[in-house]
């Protein structure tokens, strides 16, 4: 089984992960640590959406850092105001209008458009949009976010517990499959399941949104 396949199984039977504020509240209140851990779980992700905007690879970084403190700035405007407001939904955009900034500073015209189109393409950035149909790419890298996020909680449990998890979650086997090859009962495996699952939803949420 592959990564991708593993990730994608994550967030299709994990399911929505938005109960929480732990991680934002930290990110307001300029903890070090939520910082570190915003940056580890969303820097892959800002890299990705750079390159579906064709900046160029060596341009790459000097956004990041633009992102980055702009959200340091910004995040205490942050709400989820409406029914599809996301955190995702919002550092995209901050990625997306940071990228745009940098062509006009630099002069330079996004790498896959060419001609007197590129400069009418440059003139609107500001209503441009990054194509709100994910492709398998894009589903591929919101999905690693997940799997970056449980990452950071792993250590946290016992190796019995977390194998439980992974099991039914990520590999899809029943409580009563796991069970066997963990010697546990299934109801355990499925309180297993639960503690790894509240806390991810309790810590990471909003910021997985």
């Amino acid at each position: 089984m592959t990564r991708s396949d593993d990730s994608q199984k994550v967030s299709m039977r994990s399911g929505s992960v938005s109960t929480s504020r732990s991680l934002l509240c930290g990110l307001k209140e300029n903890d070090s640590a939520a910082w570190d851990r915003l940056v580890e779980l969303y820097a892959p992700l800002v890299f990705h959406w750079c390159r579906r905007l064709h900046v160029p690879e060596q341009d790459i970084v000097d956004i990041f850092q633009d992102v980055f403190q702009s959200l340091a700035k910004n995040i205490n405007k942050f709400h989820k105001d409406r029914p599809g407001d996301t955190f995702r939904g919002w550092m995209r955009t901050i990625t997306r209008n940071k990228a745009y900034d940098h062509f006009r500073k630099t002069g330079r015209q996004p790498g896959a458009i060419g001609g007197t189109d590129a400069t009418k393409r440059l003139s609107q950035f500001p209503d441009v949009e990054i194509d709100d149909d994910q492709s398998d790419d894009d589903n591929n890298a919101h999905n690693e976010l997940f799997l970056r996020s449980l990452e950071l909680i792993r250590q946290d449990f016992a190796k019995q517990t977390w194998e439980a998890f992974w099991q039914v979650v990520v590999e899809g086997k029943t409580p009563k499959e796991v069970g066997e090859d963990l010697s546990m009962r299934p109801g355990t495996v499925r309180v297993a399941k639960s503690r790894v699952l509240h806390r991810l939803r309790r810590e990471l949420g909003d910021i997985l949104d």
